[in-house]
């Protein structure tokens, strides 16, 4: 398992430096240093504090997401989103294990059954994200500054395929709930072969998985709730991405973040420690490619950006983990030991992982 994650852990440092690379080609180090000298202090401590105020709304969207599952202060929620995202930083998808296992540990809710509902926010973020995108698109007046190109055609295309792939994701969650019993039945004849145990196991954490869905139930107004939460938390990045371009000087509209906010979307989707490259490179290319910004100056702004919205969830994610009784160490461990069985995931309570990975490292 070390070995997996070190070999992990060294292609994702490798190919983030391969696109660190391609991001700093053609800078002018004079025109970078140049750039965040200018820079106003202002607006770059507006961009940490709405980073905060981000992770608060995702906090409490996720509470209305657990709703059907459990009643989870918003406190609590707040924290383990932090711990989670931190722990993202450091194992690429490895905080999308973390988040769920530490909501559900000292809750009658099986690990997999929170997972689900990691599943369905990302799910709505990206089809948030989506809608603000074809706001951007074909609703809202384009920028004097946008370039016309190959570039955004491709935007376009990709965008309808990824929103076509979306649908088609939540009808398939949403059949599930309704018809999880039916599903289950299938899918045990046909785990039926397996050992008996192993089949066992992975029908059980379906149908935990199931549970995890359970939102799809609920009322009308719970879920445009949960969609206007989204909203509100794109707002609030487009808000920061906004603050964070004025604080070099890069004078764009407000809605312009939208189509930023779909470079970066693509971005933070290598599976880089950190983020680091897929970030900057997309940020890169949305504001020289689209926008035409010189390219000391947009590097510096990717780069700040990056470092302003990543800063607070280390070092706040460090802090939240003695709330927890963890260490840094711990949830790493966690989130790469039942990464592989987290969706499908035994079913077994977040106790019993927690004591596994005790007794392994007693051995």
């Amino acid at each position: 398992m070390k070995q997996k994650l070190g070999f992990r852990l060294a292609a994702g440092a490798l190919f983030g430096a391969l696109l660190l690379v391609v991001f700093f080609r053609g800078v002018e180090w004079a025109s970078l240093a140049a750039a965040f000298r200018a820079a106003q202090p202002l607006y770059l401590l507006a961009v940490v504090l709405i980073t905060i105020g981000t992770y608060l709304g995702r906090a409490w969207r996720w509470g209305y997401l657990l709703a059907p599952l459990a009643r989870v202060p918003l406190g609590e929620l707040f924290a383990s989103t932090v711990v989670g995202f931190m722990t993202g930083l450091v194992v690429p998808r490895a905080g999308e294990v973390v988040r769920p296992y530490l909501i559900a540990r000292g809750r009658d809710i099986p690990t997999s059954a929170a997972f689900a509902s990691i599943i369905l926010e990302r799910l709505v973020d990206l089809l948030t994200v989506l809608m603000l995108l074809g706001l951007y698109l074909f609703v809202l007046p384009t920028p004097a500054e946008q370039t016309r190109g190959p570039l955004m055609d491709m935007l376009k295309a990709g965008a309808g395929l990824v929103a076509l792939a979306s649908c088609g994701v939540g009808l398939v969650l949403w059949g599930f709930h309704r018809h999880a019993e039916a599903v289950s039945a299938i899918v045990d004849r046909v785990l039926a072969p397996l050992p008996a145990r192993l089949a066992s196991a992975l029908g059980r954490g379906l149908r935990s998985f199931g549970s995890g869905l359970a939102v799809f139930g609920s009322s009308p107004g719970h879920l445009l709730a949960i969609f206007g939460q989204s909203v509100l938390v794109w707002l609030t990045i487009a808000l920061g991405i906004h603050c964070n371009n004025r604080a070099f000087g890069v004078d764009l509209p407000f809605h312009s973040t939208f189509l930023i906010i779909a470079f970066l979307t693509v971005g933070v989707a290598v599976p880089t420690p950190g983020m680091v490259g897929g970030f900057h490179e997309s940020y890169l290319l949305a504001l020289t490619q689209v926008f035409g910004v010189e390219r000391g100056r947009a590097a510096a702004v990717g780069i700040a950006c990056h470092a302003l919205t990543n800063l607070p969830v280390l070092l706040g994610g460090i802090f939240f983990l003695g709330r927890f009784g963890l260490t840094l160490g711990r949830v790493v461990q966690i989130g790469t030991e039942t990464d592989a069985g987290a969706a499908a995931g035994a079913g077994a309570r977040p106790a019993a992982t927690e004591s596994a990975l005790r007794d392994r490292g007693a051995a």
